[in-house]
């Protein structure tokens, strides 16, 4: 379900598994969100983890549905009950787009909050915890269609391209911690990967080479090149593999400043 963020199309997908939500998306993306879910009641939620755009949804869906059941990383529980940490973290990012971006971000009531740690198997999905993007980051392959829920893990990228981008912000990118979780992803075999950003790629091993080499790419560019040179190459990828709407699309989705923040802190972490 595309909820067209900021009334663009192709940059949030929330998918929804019989009755089950991954990812909501966004709390300013709600109403339509609700909309696409029509007479549907979700019974829970499973979340990759708890970036605004794709967790920033799950307080308000808890408020409106009130037998919603969570599922998150245990790390990520604390600030899903209280997030005032993650939005005060965002709001150094976004300043005065706070609002119009991400929305009201409420919290998660404690009771209907289920902490995973990987391997458990809930709802019909395996969990697998697969940090790199996040240290938080789960995926969920479901039992029945083997399709895997791989939030940021397989990448960005925009139908109708193949162009992929390995979405890098701050504040806990571990580019070796990807690289293994992307043979964890590959070692469930699954039909195909569902990303955020954006829809369903039956080309399972192709995807996941493109993302492996854009991340190592990207972590190699930022160690060497410096921000304006890893804009402009980032910029150049984009611009000459797919139109102008698209680039636009891809930026919203990542913006090219915090790719290289994510990356240099990384890199600086690593030297200390």
């Amino acid at each position: 379900m595309d909820v067209l963020h900021l009334g663009r199309d192709r940059v949030i997908c929330v998918y929804l598994v019989d009755d089950v939500i991954v990812d909501p998306g966004p709390a300013s993306c709600l109403e339509t969100l609700i909309d696409r879910l029509g007479p549907t009641v979700p019974r829970a939620l499973l979340l990759t983890h708890i970036h605004l755009d794709h967790a920033g949804a799950a307080g308000a869906l808890c408020r409106r549905f009130p037998k919603l059941v969570v599922y998150a990383h245990e790390s990520a529980a604390p600030h899903l009950l209280d997030p005032s940490k993650v939005t005060a973290s965002a709001a150094r990012l976004y300043g005065d787009d706070m609002d119009e971006l991400w929305g009201d971000v409420l919290p998660v009531p404690e009771e209907r909050l289920r902490p995973l740690s990987g391997g458990e198997r809930v709802e019909g999905f395996r969990v697998a915890y697969t940090p790199g993007h996040a240290s938080h980051h789960v995926c969920y392959l479901h039992e029945e269609s083997r399709d895997a829920f791989v939030g940021d893990m397989a990448g960005i990228r925009i139908p109708p391209y193949e162009h992929t981008v390995a979405p890098t912000p701050p504040p806990d990118i571990d580019v070796e911690a990807w690289l293994d979780s992307l043979h964890t992803i590959a070692a469930w075999n699954p039909q195909s990967l569902c990303l955020t950003h954006f829809g369903q790629m039956p080309d399972v091993a192709d995807q996941l080479h493109r993302v492996r080499c854009a991340l190592t790419d990207a972590a190699d560019s930022a160690r060497l090149d410096g921000e304006e040179r890893f804009i402009a190459r980032l910029e150049d990828g984009l611009s000459g593999t797919t139109d102008p709407a698209t680039v636009e699309v891809y930026e919203q989705a990542a913006p090219p400043d915090q790719q290289y923040q994510g990356l240099e802190r990384y890199w600086r972490k690593r030297a200390q």
